[in-house]
């Protein structure tokens, strides 16, 4: 792995698909989701929706941190009976 590939995998997802595209960001989650069985995501995957998609991710990625507190403190909150 170079240098540069390693920052910029630290940055946002890398995929690199069967044949051979490389996907990163918010591209990249969206083909994950799909494989993962969310067939639905297809529609988030069309501009303008798909640009909505990475400034998103952008937002999220920038913000890692900030999130993982967010979203830890409301799961640890949570009771499980």
């Amino acid at each position: 792995m170079t240098p540069e590939l390693r920052k910029a995998c630290a940055r946002s997802t890398h995929v690199i698909t069967s044949d051979g595209v490389i996907l990163n960001a918010g591209r990249g989650t969206m083909f994950i989701l799909r494989q993962l069985g969310w067939r639905w995501t297809w529609v988030l995957s069309v501009p303008p929706l798909i640009w909505l998609v990475e400034v998103g991710y952008a937002i999220f990625a920038r913000n890692r941190p900030f999130f993982f507190r967010f979203f830890s403190r409301f799961v640890s909150s949570r009771r499980v009976d």
